[in-house]
């Protein structure tokens, strides 16, 4: 048994239009796409052209700085088209999906072993499940790391029930969990909520996390378990990639289903959906998007990517939300007194109800300021670090104090809390990746 982690620093944001534990399958769209802006720091070189017949699992493209990580296709059709923007960069690869899906069959070793489980990973394209601190990035294959953290819950705002979603493929995940734990040299991290968490793990050691959100984020349970030093490199997976992998060393097959929640305040009736990476999500939004001047994202309001009605659902999405869209003026501001209003601090009456469920839109409340020591992030941040010093070290591109200040432990989403609470309106996401990428094209 590992650790009990106790939180108090954090902020559980309550919005309305959380999913219920209901699946509703949702039928396969035609068309699909594969978009190399959904991974860090890729440059992409096509491994097929217009016109080609694929199957389910073969690689699309690799990143050039790294060859050995290819990027696999998730469903068997026709190359439709490569979207091209600026400078021909590649968007997108589309997909005329086949009506029964034909997929790469991967020989899978009798004997599981670190190689053996490098080899079938690499076979069946699917390295980039797996990321690493420092940097958020996908992992060099070559590396061997210190520790493989999983974490078995999500406590973003309107974020999935993981307990429910992992259980609808509980085998799956337990493989997964077996073949993570022999190919960490048996240091799995198996992070679970303290609260409901789930039960039964049997690979990898298990820490107990409770508290508010930022509570599930692997980049908190990594800094509490097992910081990063320089020259330390520590992997994580999704947990619903843990059933990606698990379903790749039972079946031999790569396949790309993932049970989303569609959530948000302007969605007709919240739920769960079982769809596949790089569906079309225009039928989905058409039939369940209320109103029209929506804020379509895929992820959380914190962390997510802003998207649109004819998206496609992206690699590492796990959650599809919609609130409205904030761009109407608002009388007085924050000077009009309000119990309908969230706020961190006694501003408004609000936090007399801890448990009241908002209806939020976009607005930021108003502009860029001043960048001042206010003591906000401390409060909202579970990290041993000095988050605005940090940040500001970025600003100055100082290498030597960004290492020594914590650059290695953190990732956009464990400052998204931070943003959120910003007088100053700061982009701290936006800062926090510049530093990251700054720092690892320096290391």
């Amino acid at each position: 048994m590992g650790i009990n982690v106790r939180l108090r620093k954090g902020f559980d944001i309550k919005l309305a239009g959380k999913a219920l534990n209901d699946i509703t399958e949702i039928p396969a769209s035609d068309i699909f796409a594969v978009k190399p802006t959904d991974f860090q720091s890729l440059t992409p070189k096509l491994l097929v052209k217009q016109g080609d017949e694929i199957l389910a699992g073969q690689a699309l493209f690799y990143d050039k700085s790294n060859p050995e990580i290819n990027f696999p296709s998730p469903v068997s059709g026709e190359v439709l088209e490569i979207v091209r923007g600026d400078k021909r960069k590649v968007l997108a690869v589309k997909i005329l999906a086949d009506k029964e899906t034909k997929n790469i069959k991967v020989k899978i070793p009798e004997v599981l072993d670190i190689d053996g489980i490098r080899n079938t990973i690499a076979a069946a394209n699917l390295w980039p499940v797996f990321r690493q601190r420092p940097f958020a990035v996908i992992v060099d294959p070559a590396d061997t790391p210190k520790a493989i953290f999983v974490s078995t819950f999500d406590s973003a705002p309107l974020a999935p029930d993981l307990s429910y979603v992992i259980n609808q493929n509980r085998q799956a995940f337990d493989k997964g969990l077996e073949v993570l734990n022999i190919l960490s040299g048996k240091n799995l991290q198996v992070g679970v909520s303290g609260e409901n968490g789930l039960k039964d793990i049997k690979s990898g050691e298990v820490n107990s996390f409770s508290g508010p959100h930022p509570a599930g984020n692997v980049g908190i349970q990594i800094h509490h378990v097992s910081p990063v030093k320089a020259g330390e490199k520590v992997w994580y997976v999704d947990a619903q990639d843990v059933v990606v992998i698990g379903k790749l060393f039972r079946d031999g097959i790569y396949d790309a289903t993932r049970i989303v929640p569609i959530t948000g305040s302007e969605i007709n009736d919240p739920k769960y959906l079982q769809l596949k990476v790089g569906q079309s999500l225009s039928g989905v939004y058409q039939k369940l998007v209320k109103g029209n001047n929506v804020r379509f994202i895929q992820g959380n309001v914190l962390s997510g990517a802003m998207s649109h009605p004819e998206d496609y659902l992206s690699f590492y999405t796990s959650q599809l939300t919609a609130i409205p869209e904030g761009d109407q003026p608002e009388f007085l501001g924050w000077l009009l007194p309000s119990a309908g209003k969230l706020s961190l601090s006694r501003t408004f009456f609000s936090w007399l109800m801890p448990g009241k469920i908002y209806d939020l839109d976009t607005n930021m409340h108003g502009e860029e300021r001043a960048f001042v020591m206010s003591g906000q992030y401390e409060k909202v941040l579970p990290m041993n670090i000095y988050p605005v010093h940090l940040l500001k070290s970025i600003l100055a591109k100082d290498i030597e104090r960004m290492e020594a200040l914590g650059i290695y432990e953190i990732a956009e989403e464990d400052f998204a809390l931070c943003e959120f609470v910003c007088t100053s309106k700061i982009n701290v996401q936006e800062i926090v990746r510049d530093g990251l990428d700054l720092m690892r094209s320096e290391v």
